[in-house]
C-alpha cells in the first residue's frame, strides 16, 4: 500500500519524460493515486508521453493565463475524479528578452508575462480548484532558489521569488481549510524548460562541484520524491515551507 493510496492528483507540467512533473505523476500513480494531468499548446504531445506512465491518465487543457480556462477546470477534472487531494504547480515561462543578461533592458511587457505565468498562476491554479478541495489537501509548486541572484537567470529568477512568497500567502489563507502548501526548490535539471534558457550549462556547471551530496543534472527522481512525500499525509503540519532538492548546494559559500 503506497503513501497516496487512494489519493486524487492534479498534475500540470508534464511535456516530456525528461520533466519532474512526469516522475511526478509516475510516483503518485506507483504510490496508489488517482492522477489527471493538464496540458498547455502541444497537448498531443501530452497524451503521447502520458502513455508512458503506468495506467494513462486523461488530460486536461489549461493556459493559466486564461480566465475561461481556469474558470471551468474544476468543472472539467470532476468529469473524471469526485474531487482532488493534491494539486502539483509545474509551470513557469519568461520571454527570452528576460533572461541571458538581459537583466536591465527587460521590458515590462516581458517581466509581467514572466510573472504571470511563473508566478500568479500559483495563486490562480490554486483557487480554481477550491471547489474540488473540501476536505483539505495539499499543493506543492516546483521552484528553484532564489535566496540569492544567478547569471543568466535574471527575470525568472524574480519571479520565482514571488513565488516563495505566493506559496506562503496561500498557505496563511488556506490553512484554516487544511490545504498545506510548499515547495520544493530543485536544482538545475536538463529538462526542455531548463535548455531552453540561455547559457543553462554555465548555471549547471558549478552545482556537482559544490553541492555537499553532488548533484545530476540528468536524474529528476529525487526531486519528484520530494514532491510526493509533501503531497502525502507524511507532512500533516507543514505548509507554507521550502524543501531545497538540490544537493546542499543552497546551504554551501564560495
Amino acid at each position: 500500500m503506497g503513501i497516496l493510496e487512494g489519493k486524487r492528483i492534479l498534475v500540470t507540467g508534464v511535456l516530456t519524460d525528461s520533466s519532474i512533473a512526469f516522475h511526478v505523476a509516475r510516483l503518485c500513480q506507483e504510490q496508489g493515486a488517482t492522477v489527471v494531468l493538464t496540458g498547455y499548446g502541444r497537448l498531443s504531445l501530452v497524451e503521447r508521453i502520458a502513455k508512458r506512465l503506468p495506467q494513462p491518465p486523461p488530460v486536461l487543457e489549461l493556459d493559466v493565463t486564461d480566465d475561461e480556462h481556469l474558470d471551468s477546470l474544476a468543472g472539467r477534472v470532476a468529469e473524471h475524479v469526485d474531487g482532488l487531494d493534491g494539486v502539483v504547480h509545474s509551470i513557469g515561462f519568461t520571454p527570452q528578452e528576460a533572461l541571458g543578461g538581459n537583466f536591465l533592458n527587460t521590458r515590462w511587457e516581458d517581466v509581467a508575462t514572466a510573472m504571470h505565468t511563473s508566478t500568479f498562476s500559483l495563486k490562480a491554479l490554486t483557487t480554481a480548484l477550491l471547489p474540488l478541495m473540501k476536505d483539505g489537501g495539499s499543493v506543492v509548486a516546483l521552484d528553484f532558489d532564489n535566496s540569492v541572484s544567478y547569471p543568466i537567470y535574471d527575470w525568472m529568477g524574480v519571479a520565482k521569488a514571488g513565488l516563495a512568497s505566493t506559496a506562503r500567502y496561500l498557505a496563511r489563507y488556506l490553512g484554516e481549510q487544511n490545504i498545506r502548501v510548499n515547495l520544493v526548490s530543485a536544482g538545475p535539471l536538463s529538462t526542455m524548460a531548463a535548455r531552453s534558457i540561455p547559457g543553462f550549462e554555465e548555471l549547471a556547471s558549478s552545482w556537482p562541484q559544490r553541492a555537499p551530496l553532488g548533484w545530476d543534472v540528468s536524474n529528476p527522481e529525487p526531486a519528484a520524491r520530494a514532491v510526493v512525500a509533501l503531497l502525502s499525509d507524511w507532512f500533516p503540519a507543514t505548509t507554507g515551507e521550502t524543501v531545497h532538492v538540490d544537493g546542499g548546494f543552497h546551504s554551501t559559500g564560495a
